[in-house]
């Protein structure tokens, strides 16, 4: 067993010996001074970079008016907030929530929910796919099934069958009657940035009306404009019943959403489900100047262009060094360079050029930049890169002399 450190903190995270001090945009400035680009975002969180006026200024005007108030009262940007997420998406009730494993709890709960008030309740398993990650409850990891997060917590949560990704006929063996819905991320994002196919997202929809399941998505980290399409889900033309949202709809605010349709939504009546910090005041206050950016016209153009530039950049970088990374995965600016050296490898050759990516499973590396990253600062995040995958080379032919 190992020794706790001595320091006064949870030992859950092996961070890196960086203290940041401020951000600007897509910058973080440290305690010395140093800048770094910052194509991380907070694993997709500050959509709109640091410190975004517009965002600081809701803010501060919120801060200065009221904080929380709870669910007891009505709270009119709540109403707002919700008012705007159903009108860009598929969705027609809105339940708020503080982070991504929450809102996908309460999809679940709404997914088993909608079955028992049905008449029937012996339908509560969901079908899940390898390599999925859904969060860090207790449901959330059962729900993505990974061993590596399982490990040591107990029983698992039952109810959650997981098949092979992008496997048809092991998905269809697994309907059961006691199924109730089934849960994926239309791109997997810690899984190493998998992207599920669009015809793959159609037969899910087709699948689940066939057997009367609710489709749930998982758009914590997809959705808000990540892809260029205010949703991922949108780049198939198929729509759920339920989806989890969270990460960049707060802009680095603690803020989640479960949306979902009047009718998956029936059976969550007063009562069923609750939440103490969910939607107060200063979350619905980032929430709508979020929207009041993403929303506006021409930037989600802007993302595809971004990210344009991004993607062939990369793929010049497989093509020239398909030793150190072998291929490109993602949509809009979710990307994953597959490394064929160990990712932290070339996450580390990165961070010395002072420019931040994160580690995705299957030995991807994550580059997540803010929405709002400019061209120049995108093709400087593309020189800084080459640059760190060029000393990788450099090293791996000293070694071979």
């Amino acid at each position: 067993m190992n020794t706790p450190s001595p320091q006064p903190l949870f030992d859950t995270f092996a961070r890196v010996k960086l203290r940041f001090e401020r951000g600007e945009g897509a910058w973080l400035i440290t305690d010395t001074g140093e800048r770094y680009l910052d194509f991380t975002s907070g694993i997709a969180v500050n959509a709109l970079g640091h410190a975004h006026p517009h965002l600081v200024a809701a803010l501060k005007e919120q801060a200065d008016k009221l904080w929380h108030i709870s669910n007891l009262y009505e709270n009119p940007q709540q109403i707002r907030l919700a008012g705007r997420l159903c009108a860009a998406s598929f969705a027609d009730k809105v339940f708020f929530a503080n982070s991504g494993a929450e809102a996908l709890e309460c999809a679940i709960k709404t997914a088993r929910r909608y079955h028992y008030v049905n008449g029937q309740p012996e339908r509560f398993r969901m079908i899940t796919f390898e390599g999925a990650f859904h969060g860090r409850t207790l449901a959330a990891i059962a729900a993505g099934g990974q061993e590596k997060y399982l490990e040591g917590f107990g029983p698992r949560v039952a109810g959650f069958d997981q098949v092979p990704f992008g496997d048809e006929n092991a998905l269809r063996a697994a309907i059961t009657p006691e199924t109730a819905a089934v849960l994926i991320e239309p791109v997997q994002g810690e899984g190493g940035v998998r992207v599920v196919p669009p015809e793959t997202m159609r037969l899910l929809r087709r699948l689940c009306d066939e057997n009367g399941l609710l489709l749930i998505f998982d758009e914590v980290q997809t959705g808000i404009g990540r892809t260029g399409k205010f949703l991922a889900c949108e780049w198939s033309g198929a729509a759920p019943d339920i989806m989890a949202v969270a990460k960049g709809i707060g802009g680095g605010f603690p803020l989640g959403a479960c949306l979902a349709t009047f009718e998956a939504a029936k059976g969550m009546t007063a009562g069923a489900h609750g939440t103490t910090f969910g939607g107060n005041p200063l979350a619905m206050a980032a929430g709508n100047a979020v929207l009041d950016v993403v929303l506006a016209p021409g930037f989600l153009e802007h993302v595809n262009k971004t990210a344009n530039i991004m993607k062939q950049a990369l793929g010049a970088l497989v093509d020239r060094y398909p030793h150190i990374v072998r291929a490109i995965r993602g949509l809009g600016l979710l990307a994953g360079l597959e490394c064929a050296v160990p990712n932290t490898d070339v996450i580390t050759a990165l961070r010395q050029e002072k420019m931040l990516a994160v580690a995705a499973g299957a030995n991807v590396m994550r580059l997540l930049p803010p929405l709002t990253v400019t061209e120049d600062e995108m093709r400087e995040g593309l020189h800084r890169l080459e640059q760190a995958i060029t000393r990788l080379d450099r090293q791996q032919a000293e070694r071979t002399l």
